[in-house]
């Protein structure tokens, strides 16, 4: 029964993490600059940061047991941030030429996203 609890939470939360990520970057698609797509760059650097702290906490301690890192960390955050989409959109870029916003959009997208889970790592020592 546990393994079917879990992959229950998991795809729970895979099921709202994808409804929050498509919303988001709907929200983000209303922004053109560069010809980025801000939506899913968005949702990156937050899902990022929101990983950082979840993995922060349940390192210090059990705060967090099993079936919600497995919704919040695998399903929600999983079914949030997708590099899958992020890879699809360079291609886009890549193939309508525009190679100069393909590489500030991975650049951007891999520094912010480091520093934003570093970040949301560091915020959980601030908590001790």
């Amino acid at each position: 029964m546990t393994g079917l609890k879990h992959l229950l939470l998991t795809g729970a939360g895979g099921f709202l993490g994808s409804i929050a990520r498509y919303l988001v970057t709907r929200l983000g698609s209303r922004i053109d600059y560069l010809s980025l797509p801000f939506g899913t760059l968005v949702v990156n650097l937050l899902g990022s940061f929101v990983i950082g702290i979840l993995i922060g906490i349940s390192e210090k301690s059990d705060l967090i047991p099993i079936e919600w890192r497995l919704f919040l960390m695998v399903g929600l955050c999983g079914g949030f941030t997708t590099f899958s989409s992020f890879a699809g959109e360079n291609l886009m870029l890549l193939r309508s030429a525009q190679i100069g916003s393909m590489l500030l959009y991975t650049g951007l997208s891999l520094i912010l996203g480091l520093a934003a889970v570093w970040l949301g790592y560091a915020s959980t020592r601030l908590l001790a």
